[in-house]
């Protein structure tokens, strides 16, 4: 199972996380633009679920690693593993969703292996079996095609710019390997994990309503926290907001924040900075309610709202729980 395209598969309780689903789907159209086989990388514990999964999802080939060090998915564990494989196998290219377990995977191969990574790609392309990658630069403001040289060829992927790979009733039996460090050579350990409670993931959630200076205070967020649960949204926030302490930093969207893009993204009282609008100007449908006519963030805006938030936002939500019943 030498050369051909890789795909690294994240997976969690027997299943495939939603990042890995757009992973697959891209590098299904990079695999067949290569003439090359897709191979999936299923690494964790009980991983037979996810490995299945995988293959239903579309993936030529699986190679499974099932073993407790790799519970969790510690990058000390996951890196040699993928580093040693990809050394005896010579893959072409190696596709990543940029996952923040993603993005240090790809720099930790990239550097092992001596390869070029290509960082956040929004759209993806083969020339002469190349991958080249089109990525966002200048805060977003430009888009520019980007290659590395030799293989593999290292890519991430921004999550929410691939569609996701549909089940396609494709089964196979995975290539079982070992892991490559024992549990005693890795520094870190895992003593737990922690839920949030069922919030919505900002990274993972295809709606997202947002809040920033102009919703006055801590208190101002309660009636977007409304409408994000009427829509079944994430809550999200401006620098401006967190640094004022109104929020916690994991609401935090933007250049020191997170990058989104949902499908819909409903920015209240925001005005819009550079930085903001790095973070979430590759939404799909952009919504902006905001006083002052003027603020920049109209520019991105494909529906725009002037008016008080504190008047319109509860206005929305209360005509949406009337249509979403």
């Amino acid at each position: 199972m030498s050369g051909g395209v890789w795909v690294f598969v994240e997976n969690s309780d027997g299943a495939v996380d939603m990042i890995s689903r757009e992973a697959i789907g891209a590098a299904r159209v990079v695999a067949d633009g290569m003439g090359a086989t897709l191979t999936g990388l299923v690494f964790g514990q009980n991983v037979a679920g996810a490995a299945a999964a995988a293959f239903d999802l579309g993936v030529d080939a699986v190679i499974a690693a099932d073993d407790a060090t790799l519970a969790g998915g510690r990058l000390e564990a996951l890196g040699p593993l993928v580093v040693k494989l990809a050394q005896e196998r010579q893959p072409d290219a190696i596709i990543i969703g940029a996952s923040t377990r993603g993005r240090d995977l790809a720099a930790w191969t990239g550097a092992d292996l001596d390869a070029g990574v290509v960082a956040e790609a929004i759209d993806l392309a083969v020339d002469g079996g190349v991958v080249k990658a089109t990525r966002a630069v200048y805060t977003g403001k430009l888009l520019c095609d980007t290659f590395a040289k030799g293989a593999p060829q290292i890519v991430t992927l921004r999550s929410r710019a691939f569609a996701q790979a549909e089940p396609t009733g494709k089964t196979g039996t995975p290539e079982m390997v070992s892991a490559a460090v024992a549990e005693d050579a890795i520094p870190t350990k895992i003593l737990g994990f922690e839920g949030k409670g069922g919030k919505v993931s900002l990274t993972d959630a295809s709606k997202i309503v947002s809040g920033g200076r102009g919703v006055g205070g801590p208190e101002g967020f309660e009636p977007l926290r409304e409408l994000a649960d009427t829509l079944g949204a994430a809550l999200g926030a401006s620098r401006a907001a967190v640094d004022a302490g109104w929020i916690s930093y994991d609401h935090q969207v933007g250049q020191t924040g997170k990058t989104v893009a949902p499908d819909l993204y409903i920015a209240c009282g925001i005005s819009g900075a550079i930085q903001h609008q790095a973070g979430m100007r590759s939404s799909k449908v952009i919504v902006v309610i905001n006083k002052d006519p003027d603020a920049p963030v109209f520019k991105l805006a494909r529906y725009g709202i002037v008016g008080d938030l504190f008047k319109v936002v509860p206005a929305l939500t209360a005509e949406f729980r009337k249509r979403l019943g």
